[in-house]
């Protein structure tokens, strides 16, 4: 081990870089707390960069009576959106309906209560659509001829983790990629923390309390770093998925009902392609391990070519991805029912708080939820403020947050390809959908193409590669082309190696990871919008 050591000391340390931890640590250091933000790996690197990609009430919970569920997460999805306009885009889903599932009047009260649970102004209503003669119908087989509307929202998952931590580096927060914490101890008023980076350097944090969110590894953490006995039990289920090429040309979603009751969706996904999942699987391996089964993708394909016109099978697949879900133990027999709530132990003696379960949609409530509690314990009484502001690179029309980024995206699109013409439209389009305003932030200073440097691999210059690794914690191949884009789906599998001996000649540009400039607001096209 290196001699070199580091001291930080700060009011929160918090272990975890997926959803739950990133948007903890954003909420308490926008609060006016020093805030540690570490991950054993890179940021979104398991569950949080591999969900079906979604912010929604979740319409199948209601069957499990879970109303208070749907209901605040249906008031955070129309949250999030505003927040997030350029990450998270409205999409429809479209369900068919035969005669082997429930009556027609039942889902259509079920589609009435899930559109009115909660406040709704940015997506429509849910409808009826006669499947002959609609666009949806076409791509299914003949004997569904009749459907059921209703609106949700799209998200890029991986990179609404990162913008958290970019909004919390703003505002003060460190945050330590591939920084284990190896141990903590409780000595008087502070934790004691061990931190260890890759390489082995060593790194000391003395915090004031102690966040474990470090989701399918809560338990183990606790039992393994903290040496406590974990106040909770998850129940930890694998989600696995498919991609194949594109199924139909339409810009809906479909959600398919089997047989045994589980819901599998088919999205559009990368422009070019199709995402089919989810499974519910029961796992007890380990979840740095974790990968898809052949059963499951024999019954992601048998369902999917139990509606599609085109026969979907294994050899169709083109890119699979899995996670496990650290759920809450709630005793339910079935994998697909274990409820997606979440719960916080809090021990104000000890002020560690540990985060057992919770979904991608919830996690801004479930932060504010915890640094509520954390505040108050500390003394610190600062009111909660995430509700009503923009995450880096939401503020596309200068005012944060407002119905008009959400509704008008395309325009803003439209004004971004105007005020660059010398970049390809579509990349520019790109560009705005993976980094909203921050786009003036990667393009500072370069008027023409040779600007951009040379492209690494194809889709990726060096301005974008460079940005990413100053700027979003990215150290490698997979960081760039699987977590803060998909540019590996469009690739040969060769273009990881290129990517890394490029990285690997460039060692000073990761020097800058972090950077406070994440907030800045280089966002206004107002002059070419209006």
């Amino acid at each position: 081990m290196r001699d070199n050591q580091q001291t930080i000391a700060c009011d929160v340390l918090v272990v975890g870089g997926g959803i739950n931890g990133a948007g903890i640590a954003r909420d308490a250091a926008g609060r006016g707390l020093s805030v540690v933000l570490c991950d054993k790996d890179d940021l979104a690197a398991h569950t949080s960069s591999a969900s079906t990609k979604l912010i929604h009430g979740g319409l199948r919970y209601l069957e499990h009576y879970e109303f208070r569920l749907v209901r605040k997460a249906l008031a955070e999805r129309e949250v999030l959106l505003r927040a997030a306009p350029h990450l998270i885009a409205p999409l429809c889903f479209v369900m068919p309906h035969d005669a082997g599932q429930r009556p027609a009047w039942m889902i259509r009260a079920g589609l009435f209560l899930y559109d009115n649970l909660a406040k709704r102004e940015l997506l429509p209503g849910s409808r009826t659509v006669d499947l002959r003669v609609h666009e949806t119908g076409a791509p299914l087989k003949p004997q569904f001829t009749r459907g059921f509307m209703y609106a949700d929202g799209w998200v890029d998952d991986a990179r609404l983790v990162v913008v958290n931590a970019l909004d919390a580096a703003a505002r003060g927060a460190t945050v330590l990629t591939r920084t284990a914490c190896v141990s903590a101890v409780r000595n008087g008023e502070r934790w004691h923390a061990r931190l260890q980076t890759g390489d082995e350097t060593g790194i000391d944090v003395q915090a004031r309390c102690l966040v474990n969110a470090a989701g399918p590894w809560v338990t183990r953490f606790a039992q393994s770093a903290v040496h406590e006995r974990p106040a909770g039990a998850l129940r930890l289920v694998k989600g696995s998925h498919i991609v194949v090429k594109k199924l139909f040309d339409h810009p809906h979603a479909y959600i398919f009902q089997h047989p045994d009751g589980r819901i599998v969706f088919a999205i559009p996904y990368q422009r070019d392609f199709t995402l089919i999942g989810t499974t519910d699987v029961e796992y007890r391996g380990d979840p740095d391990r974790v990968a898809i089964e052949r059963d499951e993708i024999e019954y992601l394909c048998a369902l999917s070519a139990r509606y599609f016109r085109q026969p979907v099978t294994p050899r169709d697949v083109i890119w699979t991805y899995s996670g496990v879900r650290p759920l809450l133990e709630d005793e339910a027999g079935n994998a697909a029912a274990v409820t997606r709530d979440y719960r916080l132990a809090f021990e104000p003696d000890e002020m560690l708080l540990s985060v057992f379960g919770g979904k991608l949609t919830t996690y801004r409530k479930l932060a504010e939820e915890a640094v509520d509690r954390i505040t108050a314990a500390l003394g610190h009484r600062v009111p909660a403020w995430t509700a009503n502001a923009c995450l880096p690179g939401g503020d596309l029309y200068c005012e944060c947050p407002v119905n008009r980024s959400v509704l008008e995206f395309d325009g803003y699109v439209a004004a971004a390809q105007r005020r660059y013409p010398w970049l390809p439209p579509a990349l520019v389009a790109r560009y705005v959908r993976a980094y909203g305003t921050r786009l003036h932030v990667l393009l500072d200073g370069r008027s023409g193409l040779a600007d951009m440097g040379p492209e690494i691999v194809p889709g990726l210059y060096e301005a974008e590669a460079d940005y990413l690794m100053r700027h979003e914690w990215a150290r490698c191949a997979e960081d760039i082309l699987w977590r803060r884009s998909k540019l590996g789906l469009h690739l040969p599998k060769e273009a990881g190696a290129e990517l890394d001996a490029w990285i690997a000649a460039h060692p000073e540009k990761t020097t800058a990871a972090g950077s406070p400039d994440a907030h800045a607001s280089h966002a206004c096209l107002r002059a070419e919008i209006h």
